[in-house]
């Protein structure tokens, strides 16, 4: 993909991520009171500052080695969202049971992973690979492979019959800011202002 590094943010700085889904919405207050409201994005995008895990000078120099890397703003990378990263409910292992994918029509070879949200889906685009279960009709099956967020099966599933999937995943970020502020506040004790990421599309 162009303009990502397929390379994940420290996990041990992600830990302390602040942060979530953000969302457009106009809202028109009508001279009777009542509102108009309207969605200018078909889903959220997702924003973090995770500078408040940097509290020692080692960890100041990791972020700073990770965003030279990324060139600042230039490339986007993997980012692990600690509230947020698995098909399974919190605390509770994947399954191959855990979303729903389609139904099987003998023809279609490809489903795209997704999570649900109540009613609204959310496409996963950066899967971990390693984490993925699939089943067809409740039984746990292996002739597939992954392309991006894709699970692509050896022989189409059966008319009718339900493809589910369990996996942790990643979202794609970059760097909000070209700058990057850090403080050292004594030997070994650094800090960084603040670091922004913001999800993007893939």
């Amino acid at each position: 993909m162009s303009g990502f590094n397929d390379v994940r943010f420290p996990l041990a700085l992600a830990a302390g991520a602040r942060g979530g889904p953000e969302r457009r919405t106009e809202v028109l207050t009508l001279a009777s009171g009542r509102e108009v409201r309207g969605a200018h994005w078909a889903g959220s995008r997702r924003r973090w500052d995770v500078g408040g895990a940097v509290d020692t000078l080692s960890k100041l120099h990791d972020v700073i080695a990770f965003f030279e890397a990324r060139q600042g703003r230039l490339y986007a990378f993997r980012f692990r969202d600690p509230m947020d990263f698995s098909s399974a409910g919190p605390g509770a292992n994947v399954s191959a049971l855990d979303q729903v994918l389609g139904q099987g029509d003998d023809a279609r070879l490809r489903f795209g992973l997704r999570k649900a949200y109540g009613d609204v889906w959310r496409a996963i685009g950066l899967p971990v690979v390693d984490t993925v279960r699939v089943a067809i009709d409740g039984v746990e099956v292996s002739n597939w492979t992954t392309e991006g967020g894709e699970i692509v099966f050896a022989e189409p599933p059966a008319i009718g019959v339900s493809v589910t999937a369990g996996f942790e995943f990643d979202c794609a970020v970059r760097f909000e800011s070209d700058r990057l502020e850090g403080v050292v506040e004594a030997f070994d004790i650094g800090r960084a202002v603040k670091i922004g990421l913001i999800e993007v599309a893939i």
